[in-house]
């Protein structure tokens, strides 16, 4: 029997039910059915849904427009999982309704040092240094 690698990525299934979680939750959102003062005055995107193997586990990141109280929204989308739950679930269809972990979503800042990497002085002089050897 072949085991599988413990770090493999996400198979195809996984992708498609963890795109269809976040286009189900991001319109939950964007209609503003939970009621809550925070969640109501910002605009909530989410960028990514990972789905574990068995489809019971949905870890949802999440980054409010701007950045700010990014941690506070995050505590209130996880206080009200159960009713997000209950309210993305009947569209799904699957089998067993997957329960949701809210995190911020770190991407955009590792976007922004990796482009301020590459803007750096030292990076453009090596890449103009590379323009003149080629020459």
């Amino acid at each position: 029997m072949v085991k599988k690698a413990s770090t493999s990525a996400p198979s195809q299934r996984m992708l498609r039910v963890g795109e269809r979680v976040r286009h189900e939750i991001a319109a939950l959102l964007s209609r503003n059915e939970i009621i809550d003062p925070l969640l109501e005055t910002v605009t909530v995107t989410v960028p990514e849904v990972r789905m574990t193997p068995d489809l019971k586990l949905a870890n949802v990141y999440v980054m409010p427009l701007g950045g700010e109280n990014a941690e506070d929204v995050v505590s209130a989308l996880n206080a009200h999982a159960k009713f997000i739950r209950g309210r993305v679930t009947p569209a799904l269809d699957l089998k067993y309704a997957p329960q949701f972990r809210f995190f911020v979503d770190k991407t955009f800042d590792e976007y922004g040092r990796i482009d301020a990497i590459l803007r750096s002085d030292r990076v453009q002089r090596d890449l103009a240094g590379d323009d003149d050897t080629e020459e």
